[in-house]
């Protein structure tokens, strides 16, 4: 189905400047229609399609009973099924007759990625070879590309520089790797230097593991010596006072200390300075362990957090200690140590919107009410959560500047009728989500912008909602395509559930935003599922809760089903957490566990400040970015929205407020692309 066009509703003041508050009236103001979506290419054929794949991946497979697809774009990807089931098996003839009708195309290189791996696994190297691509990257497909090269007698030089390539990572090699490094070693290609080098990048990731593999082939002195710096990495000891006082003795006790430092804050405070003290650290890796030491300390907002982070040297800090800084001084409620924090960030990131805005409020605290007011202003101009809240303080309408390009049909019927995109939304619409991304992806390699932007449009016109998350990103405009970004989808079911339990249908709204993008079949590692991701045992309590029958885990990718116990489960913990959105949401992310301890944590703290402080990443960038999604599905709804400041204390029936643009905002004068979107949430397991 397709959304309906909507209307909103710019009040005429729509290109005041941002700190001008604008008259509540709609008299003058102009309606802006979003366009409509293109509908999908109507295709009967994709049952067949679907059945024919079904029976490939079976293995009862008949081409004749499918002569009719013969000819039909997915036909590729029928085969694709037909061959890879068998490919352990494959005659080479039959996979490069494959290889040679589809080259090019997605089909064809998911395959030849298959065909390589099962080639290298059975150990037919002229089909390594023959279907070999130098743009290949996957470090397992190269390792069989390299072990091929040496079984047939073309270990050149480049081969070595090849191997050698690969070996240079702190990361561990795939088992594919093994012979290509070993046959590298037997032919001298791992001097010592290269072995150390390998040691100093895998002491670097915490990977004691790959040091002491990269280790064997040393001379016995060097031997000996490399195995004693990865036992360090495991658990510091004290023979680390004998070492070589050589730099790389320095480095790799840093970084053995700094990864004691995440386990046992305590055990490496207490022990830091011996070993600074014996092997002569610099401050660059004192400050590198003293980082993780603080880190893993103020993460859990522990009583030592504000000494260890002011042991913290400033030149180890980054934009995460920085934030860090700041939020540990919150949790205190100590205005002046956080404003002191938010002032030693980097200009960047000082000036990002969250920061601006606390960094306002604080001054407000403070009684600077003019520096407050003039840094609420820059805060404001973002249509984002920390915006929207300092347009709040300053009573002024919420920015917005909508993009609403009018696309004419022969441009959307040429990217809907390009051959990759016909294959992508035809793979889509019959549940083969991998598979189409594969043909997305191909296609949008060759497209601008404008094109781009397009395939976006044609997407959400199939029901492919979240391409918008992953295609727009590449220039600021892309920003303003709300249209896109925050796709409106089963309204009438949002509307009617929202209504039945007493909550907020754009909050309903954000929520499936963030979950699934409005992907009915979404499901999360934790087997979250549907539009508003709810576990199945979430799902049966509730449904049974309710007195509506329960159809098994599967019901959940019913949209309906899913926003009927999804809506009525988030009323369940509206009741039990006192009717607070922000913490709500909290819950919905986290768990209830982690949510109980935040609020015993800081019981009446203000909720930017609760939000802010909320020690996990993701739930902290949940919570602000739903609450954000919810202003924007408002003006989608309605053309206005509940002022957000009464939206997160759960009260709907506050003023609302209009939208305007901070400046005129004229049509790009390039093919648009926008500021990375909000990112998809992953779905914690408590759900």
């Amino acid at each position: 189905m397709v959304p309906r066009p909507f209307i909103i509703v710019l009040a005429a003041c729509s290109v005041a400047v941002a700190t001008t508050a604008c008259a509540q009236t709609t008299a003058a103001a102009p309606a802006v229609v979003i366009p409509p979506l293109p509908k999908p290419l109507a295709d009967p054929k994709l049952p067949r399609v679907r059945a024919a794949i079904e029976d490939a991946e079976a293995g009862r497979f008949d081409a004749t009973q499918y002569r009719d697809l013969a000819q039909h774009p997915l036909y590729a990807w029928i085969e694709y099924a037909n061959l890879r089931r068998n490919i352990d098996t494959l005659a080479p003839d039959r996979a490069q007759s494959y290889l040679s009708r589809h080259r090019g195309q997605a089909a064809g290189t998911t395959f030849r990625d298959a065909w390589i791996a099962a080639s290298g696994r059975r150990q037919d190297w002229p089909s390594v070879l023959a279907a070999w691509d130098p743009q290949i990257k996957n470090v397992t497909l190269r390792c069989h590309e390299l072990n091929a090269r040496q079984q047939l007698g073309r270990a050149d030089a480049q081969w070595t520089r090849d191997a050698q390539a690969i070996w240079r990572t702190g990361d561990s090699l795939p088992d594919e790797c093994d012979a290509p490094i070993a046959a590298l070693a037997a032919q001298g290609g791992l001097p010592p230097e290269l072995r150390w080098e390998r040691i100093e990048l895998a002491a670097a990731k915490w990977q004691p593991g790959v040091m002491r593999a990269a280790a064997r082939g040393l001379p016995a002195d060097q031997l000996a010596l490399a195995q004693d710096y990865a036992a360090f990495l495991d658990t510091p000891h004290e023979r680390a006072f004998n070492w070589p006082k050589t730099e790389r003795s320095r480095e790799i006790a840093s970084h053995g200390l700094a990864k004691y430092g995440k386990s046992s804050p305590a055990g490496a405070e207490a022990i830091l300075p011996r070993y600074a003290q014996a092997l002569g650290l610099s401050e660059a890796q004192r400050g590198r362990a003293l980082y993780q030491i603080a880190l893993w300390t103020v993460a859990s907002y522990e009583p030592e957090s504000a000494r260890r982070l002011n042991a913290v040297p400033e030149a180890s800090y980054d934009e995460r200690l920085h934030e860090w800084r700041v939020r540990e001084a919150l949790s205190r409620s100590d205005w002046n140590a956080a404003l002191a924090a938010i002032r030693k960030m980097g200009a960047k990131q000082r000036g990002d919107s969250r920061w601006t805005y606390f960094e306002a409020r604080l001054n407000e605290l403070a009684g600077s009410r003019s520096d407050a007011q003039r840094l609420y202003g820059e805060a404001a101009k973002k249509p984002e959560f920390h915006g929207f809240l300092a347009a709040d303080r300053l009573d002024q309408p919420y920015a917005l500047c909508p993009w609403l390009p009018v696309t004419s049909t022969a441009a959307q019927q040429a990217i809907a009728r390009d051959d990759a995109m016909v294959r992508a939304m035809g793979l889509f619409q019959i549940d083969r989500i991998g598979w189409a991304t594969h043909e997305w992806d191909d296609a949008l390699s060759r497209y601008n912008d404008e094109q781009r932007r397009i395939a976006v449009e044609v997407a959400q016109g199939n029901g492919w909602f979240d391409r918008a998350v992953f295609a727009l990103g590449r220039n600021p405009d892309e920003s303003r395509l709300y249209g896109l970004r925050f796709p409106l989808h089963h309204e009438a079911t949002i509307r009617r559930e929202a209504g039945n339990n007493r909550l907020d249908p754009a909050w309903v709204a954000a929520e499936i935003r963030a979950e699934s993008v409005f992907q009915p079949r979404a499901r999360s590692s934790a087997n979250a599922m549907g539009l508003m991701q709810v576990l199945p045992t979430t799902g049966a309590s509730v449904a049974a809760r309710l007195g509506l029958p329960w159809g098994g885990a599967e019901s959940l990718f019913d949209p309906d089903t899913n926003i009927i116990l999804g809506t009525a489960y988030l009323r369940q913990l509206m009741d039990k957490y006192g009717g607070q959105p922000y913490q709500v949401i909290a819950g919905y992310n986290a768990g209830p566990t982690p949510l109980a301890r935040w609020q015993s944590q800081r019981p009446g703290m203000d909720p930017d400040f609760w939000i802010e402080t909320i020690s996990y990443k993701e739930t902290r960038d949940y919570v602000a970015r739903v609450l954000a999604f919810s202003v924007l599905y408002d003006w989608r709804l309605y053309g206005d929205a509940l002022t957000l400041s009464e939206r997160v204390r759960g009260r709907t029936d506050a003023p609302r407020k209009r939208f305007a643009c901070p400046t005129p905002a004229a049509a790009p004068t390039t093919d648009p692309a926008s500021v990375p979107p909000a990112a998809q949430s992953r779905p914690r397991s408590q759900r």
